[in-house]
C-alpha cells in the first residue's frame, strides 16, 4: 500500500518496491559492486563469506555489469533482484540500497538518490570500484583465500 506522500518525499519513501516503476527501480542500485563479487558458504554452518573476486561480466572501473541486458544468459547463477526476492536474498550486502530500502531504512549520504553524485560512493570508499580481480584471472582452488570484509559490511566471526 502507498503510504501518503509530503511534497517532495523521494519515491522510496512513498512508495513499496512492487509499485516502483522500472526506471526508479533501477535507479535504487548504487553501483557499490558487491553483490557482483563471488561469496562462498560454509557447507556446516551457513556462513556466507564474500570475496574480492568478481564475476566475469563485472567492469571495476564503472562497477557495472559489462552485459546487464544478457546477463542472466551468460551468467545463469547471476541472481536477478526483484520485489519479491529482495527480502530473502539475506546474503546481500549489508550496505546494498534494495535491502535496505526492504528493511524500511533509509539510504546512507553517499547514495546518489540523496548526494546527486553516482562518484560519491567510491569517493567514501564504500563500492568495490578498481578493488576486485575477475574470476577469470583466479584459479577456482585460489577463490577461498581471497575473502575479504568489505566497508560497511560486518566483520566475519
Amino acid at each position: 500500500m502507498t503510504k501518503p506522500s509530503k511534497p517532495d518525499t523521494p519515491f522510496w519513501k512513498t512508495k513499496n518496491m512492487a509499485e516502483m516503476s522500472r526506471s526508479e527501480w533501477e535507479s535504487l542500485c548504487d553501483s557499490c559492486g558487491k553483490c557482483c563479487c563471488i561469496r562462498l558458504e560454509d557447507e556446516d554452518t551457513g556462513q556466507i563469506y564474500i570475496t574480492d573476486v568478481a564475476c566475469k561480466l563485472f567492469n571495476p572501473e564503472t562497477c557495472r555489469c559489462g552485459d546487464y541486458a544478457n546477463r542472466s544468459k551468460l551468467v545463469p547463477d547471476c541472481v536477478t533482484l526483484s520485489p519479491v526476492n529482495v527480502s530473502q536474498l539475506h546474503w546481500m550486502p549489508q550496505t546494498c540500497a534494495y535491502r535496505l530500502v526492504s528493511e524500511g531504512k533509509d539510504l546512507p549520504d553517499y547514495h546518489h538518490l540523496i548526494s546527486g553524485s553516482p562518484e560519491t560512493i567510491h569517493e567514501v570508499g564504500m563500492s568495490v570500484q578498481d578493488a576486485v580481480t575477475s574470476e577469470m584471472l583466479v584459479k577456482e582452488d585460489d577463490i577461498p583465500t581471497r575473502i575479504v570484509i568489505w566497508p560497511g559490511e560486518p566483520d566475519i566471526g
